[in-house]
């Protein structure tokens, strides 16, 4: 009886029977085109965008970032940690063997040992050698196994989209840097500028030229160009200490390169959207995560079935230690234990219940996330076509307005108008100039936005950053 037992619990673990759901990806409405089509789009999703940007400066604080910055080793230690648990979860599916030794002395009365008589104090010592292996037969740990190597697979995705949000996050905080640098330059030229004049005006007052109420309004505009630099300055500190966390640093300033007139702005990086399932490491994440769920469910159902294990000792045991290993003291064991529940109060049921929930949510999480990157890609687009159709038109009213300031104050200086007309050109020119490097900074942001919601290739050119020599 013993062999055709033997034979039958081998055909069954060799039959790969297991309980539970297969996992089949489940299908998605991808959109044929994006809402806005580029003419000037190209195949970039596998170049490191950033360096289009032309600043080395930028090209250096990305590769400190990706050594140094403090999420991305949290994200690179999670994803040794599922390692880790993935290797405990498929050791079940391996024999597990274990070896002890044991010295004892003790008294105890009730004791018939051989070799000693009752009432005695005697020493025991044990040498074991000792065997277990659980039979996967309805695949239990083969489901928890895949749902493990799911997890980790998730994490490294997750670690991968810390370094593309990360790499994101770093070029925008230099950009919005670079963009508030060229705002204060503006806001002190004008301040210089508007200084020198209100000392020609305090002059012309003093000398009976002009009226106060001219020399009131001269210093509006001069106090008004002053009033722009302090909250200009904080923001530019305040950037130069987020972006300094980014590098993970403490805060301090960041060296500068180029000034934002100066960066080339990237090219547009083409893609469909069925792309996006295989780019974009935050879907890629998700659908593992429910890959795992889906799984855990046949590690649920399992529970309904018996579990048979394999178990063996061999070992010797006397109370001489000089005697330990004489043929006379050796002891073994096997036997195939089995256990089946019979009634749990519907605890087995919850469980199943609980685990199908879990694939439902993750489930409606991994349709959720491509949703949503459609969604990040359509804004994307849209807005660096707008921006820059916005940037274009800023660009025409600053020369408008430029030529609008010089003939008024020409105007003003010859009689023919009064010092209102000037103060209306040179504010209006002073907030659009401000305005104009505030929509150039948005046009980069936009083109950035875009490449994050590409995904693509560079986010492994990146990854090989961080993995370099150095990295922590």
């Amino acid at each position: 009886m013993r062999k055709p037992l033997l034979v039958t619990l081998l055909a069954l673990l060799a039959s790969g029977c297991m309980v539970g759901p297969d996992y089949v990806r489940p299908p998605v409405e991808t959109p044929t085109a994006w809402r806005l089509s580029e003419q000037d789009a190209r195949d970039l999703a596998n170049t490191v965008w950033w360096e289009q940007l032309g600043d080395p400066v930028l090209n250096d604080l990305v590769a400190t970032a990706l050594h140094e910055n403090k999420d991305l080793m949290i994200a690179a230690a999670r994803v040794d940690q599922f390692a880790g648990n993935y290797g405990i979860v498929r050791s079940g599916l391996f024999p597990q063997v274990g070896a002890g030794y044991e010295v004892r002395r003790q008294r105890d009365v009730s004791a018939v040992v051989v070799g000693a008589g009752g009432d005695e104090t005697y020493n025991s010592y044990n040498a074991v050698l000792n065997a277990s292996w659980e039979i996967d037969i309805w695949g239990r740990i083969r489901r928890q196994t895949e749902a493990a190597r799911a997890q980790l697979l998730a994490s490294e995705e997750g670690r991968r989209g810390v370094i593309l949000s990360l790499v994101g996050s770093v070029a925008g905080a230099y950009i919005n840097l670079r963009d508030l640098d060229r705002q204060l330059e503006i806001a002190r030229a004008t301040a210089k500028s508007r200084g020198e004049s209100y000392e020609i005006f305090k002059l012309r007052f003093e000398g009976g030229i002009i009226s106060v109420l001219e020399l009131s309004q001269n210093r509006s505009q001069y106090e008004e160009a002053l009033a722009t630099i302090p909250p200009l300055e904080k923001a530019i500190a305040q950037q130069e200490n987020g972006l300094s966390v980014l590098l993970g640093r403490n805060p301090g300033p960041i060296p500068r390169g180029k000034d934002i007139d100066h960066l080339t702005l990237p090219a547009i990086p083409a893609g469909l959207p069925s792309d996006l399932l295989e780019r974009r490491p935050d879907i890629r994440r998700t659908e593992q995560d429910l890959i795992a769920a889906n799984a855990l469910i046949g590690a649920a159902k399992a529970a309904y079935f018996p579990t048979i294990s394999l178990t063996g000792l061999f070992g010797y045991a006397s109370t001489s230690l000089s005697n330990l290993f004489d043929s006379q003291s050796k002891v073994w064991s096997y036997g195939a234990p089995i256990t089946m529940p019979i009634f749990t109060a519907g605890a087995i049921a919850g469980q199943v219940q609980a685990a199908e929930a879990q694939q439902q949510q993750a489930l409606f999480a991994y349709q959720k996330a491509i949703q949503e990157a459609f969604r990040e890609v359509n804004d994307a687009l849209i807005s660096q076509n707008r921006t820059r159709e916005q940037l274009k038109a800023q660009r025409r009213q600053v020369e408008a307005l430029q030529q609008y300031a010089a003939t008024a104050r020409l105007r003003y200086d010859n009689g023919y108008t009064s010092y209102i007309e000037v103060l209306d050109a040179e504010r209006s020119l002073f907030n659009v100039q401000l305005q104009y490097t505030q929509t150039q900074q948005i046009e980069f942001q936009s083109l950035i936005n875009l490449y994050l919601a590409m995904g693509g290739g560079w986010v492994s050119e990146a990854e090989k950053v961080a993995n370099t020599t150095g990295a922590q």
